[in-house]
């Protein structure tokens, strides 16, 4: 199961009732961070979540409202006592930035390891899961991210007999591991059936519509991405400051033939964005506008049979 939860909403500033736009997601024990703007361990408080088990927070970009929040929150998990290492990921020179904001949050008693993203697209395995990184279109370097749980085949009794498997490390081998054995190498594929559908979350912000954002986000279980405004008239601003239109993600659900699209990172002049969704849903509607602490648990989809 994977739980994904919205944190913040907004774009651009902090408001009394929207926090800046920042996801979370656990999994298997580890918790992943998308942004993390003004207000964020405050909404991680209010959802009754864990800030010590975030191993890994990815910035789309370092523009301020995706960035404030960190020195705040690397405080209070030092202060908490945590001392495992902390990977952060984001575009090149991100480094510099986080590692300024740190001047004011001294002493934290872990270790941060950093990963600049220089490529158009990066691929990590991180706790269990995989994680990708490419690049969309802002004003700066921006990335948007895929996180994609992948499931093995189910175990096929009669194929491991046809292999010739001892029944001693089916287990081993079902567990997705290799096996040396009385001098011969079992590998997962003599014992499972073809791989079943995983789970894929797609994150996307701060960006114009372009084509490589229906390619990342294909087939994905839950697509988030930024609507920084609904109202038709704002189209011009939205190319100006290359930022994205309710219509225009609800355009990019639907070619990546996505389950469901989630809306975030709104103007902070747009109060109710339930009321700009009609058109929306009528190019996707699959289409949710997203809120603070909006949250999903994800599950593996079950045949008959299983």
């Amino acid at each position: 199961m994977l739980d994904v939860c919205l944190l913040g909403t907004s774009g651009m500033m902090p408001l009394p009732r929207r926090a800046l736009t920042a996801l979370m997601t656990r999994f298997n024990g580890s918790s992943l961070l998308i942004d993390c703007g003004e207000g964020t361990q405050v909404s991680i408080r209010e959802k009754g979540f864990s800030m010590h088990a975030i191993d890994t927070i990815c910035l789309t970009h370092v523009h301020g409202d995706h960035v404030s929040g960190l020195p705040g929150l690397l405080l209070s998990m030092g202060n908490a006592e945590r001392t495992e290492r902390l990977t952060i990921i984001g575009p090149k020179g991100m480094k510099k930035v986080v590692e300024s904001l740190l001047v004011v949050a001294p002493g934290l008693p872990f270790e941060i390891e950093y990963i600049e993203l220089t490529e158009s697209f990066h691929r990590f395995e991180i706790c269990g899961y995989i994680l990708e990184a490419f690049r969309v279109k802002h004003t700066v370097p921006c990335y948007g991210y895929s996180q994609i749980i992948q499931r093995a085949g189910r175990f096929d009794s009669e194929k491991a007999k046809a292999n010739d498997v001892p029944m001693k490390v089916w287990s081993s081998l079902q567990k997705g591991k290799t096996v040396d054995w009385e001098g011969k190498t079992y590998t997962p594929d003599m014992v499972l059936g073809p791989a079943r559908k995983g789970l894929k979350v797609t994150y996307c912000t701060d960006t114009r519509p372009v084509p490589t954002i229906v390619e990342h986000a294909k087939k994905a279980d839950l697509f988030i991405c930024e609507g920084m405004y609904g109202e038709p008239e704002m189209v011009s601003k939205a190319k100006e400051n290359r930022h994205m239109m309710f219509t225009e993600a609800a355009q990019l659900a639907k070619e990546a033939e996505v389950s469901e699209l989630w809306l975030t990172h709104y103007s902070p002049s747009l109060i109710r964005p339930d009321d700009f969704m009609e058109p929306v849903r009528k190019i996707f509607p699959a289409a949710k506008p997203g809120k603070d602490r909006k949250s999903a648990y994800l599950t593996f989809e079950k045949k008959e049979n299983e």
